[in-house]
C-alpha cells in the first residue's frame, strides 16, 4: 500500500480533487492500493444531496462566516467539518467488484480507527448516536457519548474511495459551526453528540493519533510504502476540482468529460 502524508494548504477543494484523482489512478489500475493520511485545515464538506436542499446557500454561508470554506466531498451523506485540529485520512482500493464489497470496507476502516484510539487508551465504539452529524452505522464514537470520526465511501468502476476525518481538539468550534449549518439545511443535530478525543485526554495531539494509526496498520499485516504525488496527478486534481467546488462552475462540464472514463455509483453511511 502506497503511504501518502503530504499536506496540500490553502485549497480544500483541492485537497478532496486530489484524493478524488488518487482513485481514478487506483481503480484504473495505473497506480497500487492507497492511503492518504493528513492534516486538513478547516473546512467544511457538503454532499451533492445538500446542496438540493432549500437551505444550502445560507448553510454555505454561514460556514465560510465561522471560517470553514465548503466543499463538495467525494462521497453522499449530510454536511460534516474538517478541522485543523484533525486528521483526515482517503483510501483508494482497487477492485473490479467495488459495488459487492461495500460493507466490508467499511468494516476494515472502523476496526483500523477503533484499535488505534484503544491503542491510547481511548473507550472507542462503532454505532450511530442519536442525533449526531452525518449519521451512520460506522460512525467512531468515545464511551458511547461523542462521534470523534465519520466515514463516507465512494465507488467507481474498478474501485473505491474510503474517506473521513477523526476530530482531534476543537470541539466548541465544531459543534457551534454545524449547529448553524444543519439549522440552515433543516436537518437534526444534537450539538452533545459531536466532539473531540482532547475531551477525553487532554494530553492526545495529531502526531499521537498518526503514530497509533501507523502503528496499527503494520501489526495487521500491511506493507506500506511511503510514496509522493507527482505532477501528472495534481494537474489531473485541478482538472477535476469543479466537481468539488460549492456552486456549479462553467469549467465543470470540462471535469465531467475527464471522469466519464469511470462512471460513479455513490454509496455513504457516515460523514467525509
Amino acid at each position: 500500500m502506497r503511504l501518502h502524508l503530504a499536506r496540500f494548504p490553502g485549497d480544500p477543494v483541492f485537497d478532496t480533487a486530489l484524493s478524488h484523482a488518487m482513485l481514478r489512478r487506483v481503480a484504473a489500475g495505473t497506480a497500487p492500493e492507497s492511503l492518504r493520511l493528513y492534516l486538513p485545515e478547516n473546512a467544511l464538506l457538503f454532499s451533492s444531496l445538500d446542496r438540493r436542499r432549500p437551505g444550502y446557500a445560507r448553510a454555505v454561508a454561514l460556514a465560510e462566516e465561522a471560517g470553514f470554506p465548503s466543499v463538495i466531498r467525494l462521497a453522499g451523506g449530510q454536511a460534516a467539518a474538517f478541522l485543523e485540529q484533525s486528521v483526515a485520512f482517503a483510501w483508494a482500493i482497487p477492485d473490479v467488484d467495488a459495488h459487492l464489497h461495500i460493507r466490508p470496507r467499511f468494516e476494515a476502516l472502523t476496526s483500523w480507527i477503533v484499535a488505534s484510539l484503544r491503542k491510547l487508551g481511548l473507550d472507542a465504539r462503532v454505532g450511530e448516536l442519536p442525533g449526531e452529524y452525518c449519521p451512520g452505522e460506522f460512525s467512531v464514537n468515545l464511551e458511547g457519548r461523542v462521534k470523534v470520526m465519520g466515514v463516507g465511501q465512494r465507488v467507481i468502476r474498478g474501485g473505491a474511495h474510503v474517506g473521513g476525518v477523526l476530530t482531534v481538539g476543537g470541539s466548541d468550534e465544531l459543534r457551534a459551526t454545524l449547529r448553524g449549518v444543519y439549522d440552515a439545511l433543516g436537518l437534526e443535530f444534537r450539538g452533545e453528540s459531536a466532539g473531540c478525543i482532547s475531551d477525553f485526554d487532554s494530553s492526545l495531539g495529531v502526531e499521537d493519533l498518526l503514530r497509533a494509526m501507523h502503528e496499527v496498520l503494520i501489526e495487521t499485516g500491511h506493507d506500506l510504502e511511503s510514496a509522493r504525488f507527482d505532477e501528472s496527478i495534481v494537474r489531473e486534481a485541478e482538472t477535476l476540482m469543479p466537481m468539488h467546488h460549492p456552486e456549479p462552475r462553467d469549467d465543470r462540464g470540462n471535469a465531467l468529460r475527464a471522469s466519464r472514463t469511470h462512471p460513479k455509483v455513490v454509496h455513504h453511511d457516515d460523514s467525509d
